[in-house]
């Protein structure tokens, strides 16, 4: 399988990163191909200054993560969750990354789009200081619904599954050794 892990945590040094290594690890050691971009090493501008009526000229790191998505069977994205959402950051990499004429085409005389990205799966991994049950009771499970339906379904992801990792800054060494552990199980997975 090939999968394009990208760490959507602006800080370098997050458990984002380490659940990502530990994914890396587990898929590397079952014959997965794997590549990664972590956003806090990118260089690109995340504001689309004029929506999609002129489409800015994309920065090298935006390039690679087309090419990334275009080559992976499946996309893992490990992401906090801020405000209920994503980091910025992060929703202005989608705005200038999964583009009209790569990720979905438009049609001229109806409602619908061309889904350009099918055939590929998604798994978003969120960390969060709330719970699972708070985030679904209270925030609906917003950031799930906007990158599931809105944005990857919309391209042509499916499926596009969710593992929560609540309550991060209560969680003792030893559950998050477990965490990792897990992720590393996780990667080794079809």
């Amino acid at each position: 399988m090939k999968i394009y892990l990208f760490v959507a945590h602006p800080d370098r040094d997050s458990l984002c990163t380490s659940l990502a290594d530990a994914y890396a690890a587990g898929a590397l050691s079952a014959g997965h191909e794997v590549r990664r971009q972590d956003i806090a090493n990118l260089q690109f501008d995340p504001v689309l200054h004029k929506g999609y009526k002129t489409i800015q000229p994309l920065e090298k790191d935006l390039i690679i993560a087309q090419e990334n998505i275009s080559w992976c069977n499946k996309w893992v994205i490990f992401y906090p969750l801020w405000w209920g959402s994503v980091p910025a950051a992060f929703k202005g990499f989608l705005d200038r990354t999964l583009l009209p004429g790569f990720a979905f085409k438009h049609h001229e005389n109806d409602p619908f789009q061309d889904k350009l990205l099918k055939g590929r799966s998604a798994h978003l991994i969120c960390t969060s200081d709330a719970p699972s049950f708070w985030i679904w009771a209270v925030y609906r499970n917003a950031d799930y619904h906007f990158l599931k339906a809105a944005t990857l379904n919309y391209c042509g992801f499916n499926p596009v599954r969710i593992t929560r990792l609540g309550r991060i800054r209560f969680r003792k060494p030893e559950e998050i050794n477990n965490m990792l552990d897990k992720m590393k199980k996780e990667g080794a997975n079809k």
